[in-house]
Formats: C-alpha cells, sequence, structure tokens
C-alpha cells in the first residue's frame, strides 16, 4: 500500500498577478524609448521621424548596433559588410525550395534564420567568452541576407527566377531590386527605407521581450531572433499592416469610402477589431504616422500617374476609415495602417508585409539581445499554482 500524503499548511493568500506582465517594468535599456513630452519615438535619443527625414537605413542600423551614429569612414566598412552578405549560399536557397509554397512567407523566414545560423555559429556566449564584436558581426550577416530571403521567396511563389545582388545599390534600392527584378523608382526607394527605419526598433514589445529572454539563458544571437520571429507571427503582435490593406480592400469591395461610416458602425456592433489603429504606448498617436503618410503621398501620386486601377478608391477609404475610427472610437491610425497600403503600392504581395517588419525590425532586436548579455541576468518570473491541492493517487481499479 502506497503512504499517505499529509496536505500542507493552508495556502498563503494568492498574491498579486500582473497578466501578460502589464505595467511590470523588468530591466533598463538605452536602445529606444517614447519621449512623452514631444510624442516621439527616439532611437538612443534621436527622434525617429528626424533619422528617417535625414537618414539612411544603414545609419540607423549602425546606431542601433554600435550605439552611435556612423561616421563617414564607419559607414563605409559598414556598407561593405552589407553588401558582402547579401549573395545567399545555394545552401540556404536548397533549404527555402523545401518549403512548401503554401507556407506562410514568416515560416519561411524564421527557417532562413535558424539555418544561416547553423552555417555560422556564434561563438559561445557564455561569461567570459563572450565577445560583443562577434555578435554586431552576425546581425550585421543578418539584416544584410534578409533581403535576398525576403526577394527569394516572394519571386519563387510566383514562378520567377531569384534576381542577383548588386554592389552599386544602397539597401533600399537593392531590396526592391531584388524583389522586382528593375532599376528602383526613387519613390519606391524612400519610401521603402522610411518604412524600415521606422520599424526598427520599439523597445520591450513581445517579441523583443522574447529575444531577450532567450538571450539570458545565454543562448546564440539566430536562437534569439528565431524565438523573435516566432512571437511576431502570432496576429496579437504581428501581421498588423498585412490586416490594415486587407481591410482597405474589404471596405472598397463592400461600399467603398461612401459606406465606409455603416460597415465601421456593423464592424463595431459585431465587436471586431479593426487593425491598425490604437497603440497601447502612443496617448496622443503614433508619432512615426506623419513620417509614413508622406511616403505614402508620394506613392499615392505615383500610382495615378502610371494608371494603377483601385489607388483613388483605396486611397479614399483609407481617409474615410481614418475619419470614421477617430469620430466613433476616438482612435488614431499607427504605422501599420499606412505602411500596408504602401508595400502594396510598391508591388509587395500582402504576406510579405510581416517578413518586411522581420527586416528591419532584426536590428532592434539584435541590439536588445546584445544589451541583455552587457548586464546579464536569467529571465525567470514566478506563477501562482491554482490547480487541484494535495491529492493522493488512487489504486488502479
Amino acid at each position: 500500500m502506497s503512504d499517505t500524503v499529509t496536505a500542507p499548511p493552508a495556502a498563503e493568500p494568492a498574491p498579486e498577478l500582473h497578466k501578460g506582465l502589464a505595467g511590470v517594468v523588468v530591466d533598463r535599456t538605452a536602445v529606444s524609448s517614447v519621449d512623452a513630452a514631444s510624442n516621439s519615438l527616439l532611437y538612443r535619443g534621436y527622434p525617429v521621424q528626424q533619422l528617417a527625414a535625414e537618414r539612411e537605413i544603414e545609419d540607423v542600423a549602425y546606431l542601433l548596433l554600435h550605439g552611435e551614429l556612423p561616421t563617414p569612414s564607419e559607414r563605409e566598412a559598414f556598407d561593405a559588410e552589407l553588401r558582402a552578405a547579401r549573395p545567399l549560399a545555394p545552401g540556404l536557397l536548397h533549404v527555402i525550395d523545401l518549403i512548401p509554397t503554401t507556407a506562410h512567407p514568416m515560416d519561411v523566414v524564421r527557417t532562413a534564420v535558424s539555418a544561416l545560423g547553423a552555417a555560422m555559429p556564434e561563438p559561445s556566449a557564455a561569461p567570459g567568452s563572450y565577445d560583443v564584436d562577434d555578435t554586431r558581426r552576425l546581425a550585421t550577416r543578418l539584416f544584410g541576407a534578409l533581403p535576398a530571403v525576403v526577394a527569394y521567396d516572394q519571386r519563387r511563389r510566383r514562378d520567377l527566377p531569384p534576381v542577383p545582388p548588386r554592389d552599386d545599390l544602397g539597401y533600399s534600392a537593392d531590396f526592391l531590386h531584388q524583389v522586382f527584378d528593375r532599376e528602383p523608382d526613387p519613390v519606391d526607394v524612400d519610401a521603402f527605407d522610411t518604412s524600415m527605419v521606422l520599424y526598427a526598433e520599439h523597445s520591450f514589445n513581445a517579441s523583443t521581450f522574447t529575444a531577450r529572454v532567450v538571450a539570458s539563458t545565454l543562448s546564440d544571437l539566430h536562437s534569439s531572433i528565431v524565438a523573435a520571429i516566432g512571437a511576431l507571427k502570432g496576429p496579437l503582435h504581428g501581421g498588423a499592416n498585412e490586416a490594415a490593406l486587407d481591410l482597405l480592400e474589404r471596405v472598397a469591395d463592400d461600399g467603398g469610402a461612401d459606406g465606409a461610416g455603416d460597415w465601421l458602425d456593423a464592424a463595431f456592433a459585431r465587436r471586431e477589431k479593426i487593425m491598425g489603429f490604437g497603440h497601447r504606448v502612443y496617448k496622443n498617436g503614433d508619432s512615426r504616422v506623419p513620417t509614413m503618410e508622406a511616403s505614402l503621398a508620394g506613392l499615392v501620386d505615383r500610382a495615378r500617374a502610371s494608371g494603377h486601377p483601385r489607388v483613388d478608391e483605396l486611397a479614399a477609404v483609407y481617409d474615410a476609415l481614418a475619419a470614421g475610427v477617430l469620430e466613433r472610437k476616438g482612435l488614431k491610425p499607427n504605422v501599420d495602417y499606412p505602411s500596408g497600403l504602401a508595400y502594396h503600392l510598391m508591388g509587395f504581395d500582402t504576406a510579405v508585409f510581416t517578413p518586411l517588419f522581420v527586416a528591419s525590425r532584426v536590428l532592434g532586436w539584435s541590439a536588445h539581445v546584445i544589451e541583455q548579455r552587457e548586464a546579464n541576468s536569467l529571465i525567470r518570473p514566478l506563477s501562482h499554482y491554482d490547480g487541484p491541492a494535495l491529492r493522493d493517487v488512487p489504486p488502479h481499479g
């Protein structure tokens, strides 16, 4: 007969819970912040709208990974590193080809990052052997390679051959060249580069925190980034720019701008979440939106001039929905709202929008991995058990 266990004394009162860690400050960061006074997103102190207006994504990448904007000689060396990372090894292309085209492009990006890490593993991150320069080099290589991954995947889904990178083009121009196999339009390059700058970093969001949790175990950079991609794939965190374009197209197909108010009323009655609006950090509107909307305006003008079949319809719905949501809910657009339409007008497949986000946000994730390691503490929260009390295992039969 088995021994009988003795129940412990009555449990202590339940502790205060912070579901989702809401409101919990878990660490310090010098990577980014939202300045309450100016309502601006700051990358290492610089307002992101100024960075988007004055600098290219390569400068911002260097800033996030190294802590300061590059000098001319540092920028030249950094550009050389990025260009060297652009061509993808045949083995990686084979790995991508093994993934069915029915899989979401986020699955492709996640697998490609893992394969890149296996092909060039990071030296041990353990205390005493961790070298921040190694991590920066691998992060730079990953940032440089992701455009080719995204481009290769979109082209194979369209049964088009891959396009080799060009050394004479900057990051954003070559990204567009590899996807569309044409001379990049300056309007597209400007808008795309702006989106890359605006998406590069945003403090302790779900995917960034995921990357820091993995890094806190002293795992490697690529494992941290793969985990972050997995978190971003969840619809409560990523995919909002895809959903924003889907919203525009649904409303355009169901009454257009004139019917947008009625459409919203019905959607709110169904308690449907309207993607692309509101933000838990910004209280007075997302500071990135005016910058992205300025680029979007250029894309809309170019699309009209080139005879895009739905640009006027989509632009009218865009304005009508923004006004309608503000009137009914007091919510302003976040950056995903203009970027979804912008990526569509550039010619990207909708399913590729979130991988484009990854191509930019890998910079912020990497910066946080580096910062986590500099003063590491294993991230290991507690939980409160509320299952069955102590009980004996019943005999068989």
